[in-house]
Formats: structure tokens, C-alpha cells, sequence
């Protein structure tokens, strides 16, 4: 059998034969982190503080103009009373809300999807894209998006629909009013140029006087062809252009 090797570590000794006290390494100065940017700050921020963001559309049942979407993140520090369904409030304290939104809100993003975009997809899948788009344009990244209704888009973060939600969640009440206000701008501006539709007073929905004008007039480049009281005068008159509109009012 072959003999074992022991080894011990054995401490040197000095010259005088005294052990000597093994040396002890120097903790090492640590280099300075390089801080890191803004945008991953906010991001870690964004996490921590947990931000949902109500989600709201208007316009899916007009005839005429954009589907009109915004999504909004509510700063808790800053609260705005009297957010509501923005059909429950009268136009005045709309506009007054819409002011205080902007300004107190954490973020905010207001989108829509064009006639040419609801003719091409259907009403539903467009909505569904304009407000992608409302929720991917904000400035802050939520961690949840509560939908007003009973679907959600695809969207990257964890999204939950709440039925009459614009009536329920405060976010989604200001979501709700962004969305009435911007889209009855819209068609307030539009009337300016088709004064003989009435889109000041009904801003696009298919009113008796609405449907008269199409009757008599035919519709406009910003009418929903999908929509079936468009499709038959669309049938009836053709496709109007700009200029033949402005010559036949």
C-alpha cells in the first residue's frame, strides 16, 4: 500500500522563527455605477407604482367621421371631481373636465381610427386598433388597462373589460371625455365644410335630418360606405368627391 500524503498549511515563519500572521487582502475600491437613463427609471417606476389606465371610445355608431379613442393614467396626487359616462355630462362640463384632464393627468393619449380603416375592417376591429394605438401612445407604460365594455384589444400588459366601466372607473370616465370632446371638435370642424349634413347638431349619428340629407344630397368622402343607410345612397348618388360636394350644396 502506498504511503499517504498529508499536506498541512503551515504558516511562514519570520526570521526570527516566530509564525508569521498571514496577510489580509485589501478590500478593492469599488468603481462608480453609471447611473442609468431616465427612460429605465420611469420604466422601473412605472412598475412599482402599479399605473392602470382606463380606456374608453366614441364613435362606433355614427355614420360618419373617425372612431375617436383615449386612454388615460390618473395621477392620485392630483384627484379631479365630478369624472363621469361623458354622456351623462353636459357639453360645457366636458370641455371644462377635458381642460383639468390634460393638465392633472399622469399621461394621456388620444387616438383614432379613420373611415377608410372602419369601411376596410368593420367597426369593431377598428375600434380595437384606435385604441392599440391610444394605450401605445402614452407616455408612461401602465401595467394595466381596464377597457370600457366587454372586449379588450391585444395589448402587451395584463387588460380587463368592465361593462358601463366609463360609469364605474374614474380613469375610464376620463378616458370617455377626452374621447367626446376631441371627436365633436371633430365633427363640429367637419360641418364647416358640409354645413347641409347638420354634423354640429348630431355630430354624425343617424338622425331623421341626417338621413334626409343623404337622401337629397348623397354622402360626403367622410361617410361610412360599411354603414347601410351609406352603402344605399352611395348606390343611389356614387362616390362624391370634394369638389362635386361643394358644387351640389
Amino acid at each position: 500500500m502506498s504511503d499517504e500524503v498529508k499536506v498541512r498549511r503551515v504558516a511562514p515563519k519570520g526570521a526570527s522563527g516566530d509564525s508569521v500572521a498571514p496577510r489580509v487582502a485589501k478590500p478593492r475600491a469599488r468603481a462608480a455605477k453609471t447611473p442609468l437613463p431616465q427612460m429605465a427609471l420611469d420604466l422601473f417606476a412605472d412598475v412599482a407604482a402599479d399605473l392602470t389606465c382606463g380606456v374608453d371610445e366614441v364613435g362606433r355608431g355614427p355614420l360618419a367621421g373617425p372612431v375617436v379613442t383615449a386612454a388615460v393614467i390618473l395621477d392620485p396626487s392630483r384627484p379631479i371631481k365630478g369624472l363621469a359616462d361623458s354622456k351623462k355630462l353636459t357639453a360645457q362640463r366636458r370641455e371644462a373636465l377635458y381642460e383639468e384632464i390634460v393638465e392633472r393627468a399622469l399621461a394621456y393619449c388620444i387616438a383614432e381610427a379613420s373611415v377608410a380603416e372602419i369601411d376596410s375592417l368593420n367597426i369593431l376591429h377598428a375600434t380595437m386598433l384606435a385604441m392599440q394605438r391610444a394605450v401605445m401612445g402614452l407616455s408612461r407604460v401602465p401595467t394595466l388597462a381596464l377597457i370600457d365594455g366587454n372586449r379588450c384589444p391585444a395589448l402587451p400588459m395584463r387588460a380587463e373589460a368592465v361593462v358601463q366601466g366609463d360609469d364605474k372607473v374614474p380613469a375610464i370616465s376620463a378616458a370617455s371625455i377626452l374621447a367626446k370632446v376631441t371627436r365633436d371638435r371633430q365633427l363640429v370642424a367637419l360641418h364647416e365644410a358640409f354645413p347641409q349634413y347638420g354634423f354640429d347638431e348630431h355630430v354624425g349619428y343617424g338622425t331623421p335630418r341626417h338621413l334626409e340629407a343623404l337622401r337629397l344630397h348623397g354622402p360626403s368622402p367622410h361617410h361610412r360606405q360599411s354603414f347601410a343607410p351609406v352603402r344605399e345612397a352611395f348606390e343611389v348618388f356614387g362616390a362624391l368627391t370634394v369638389s362635386r360636394m361643394a358644387r351640389s350644396s
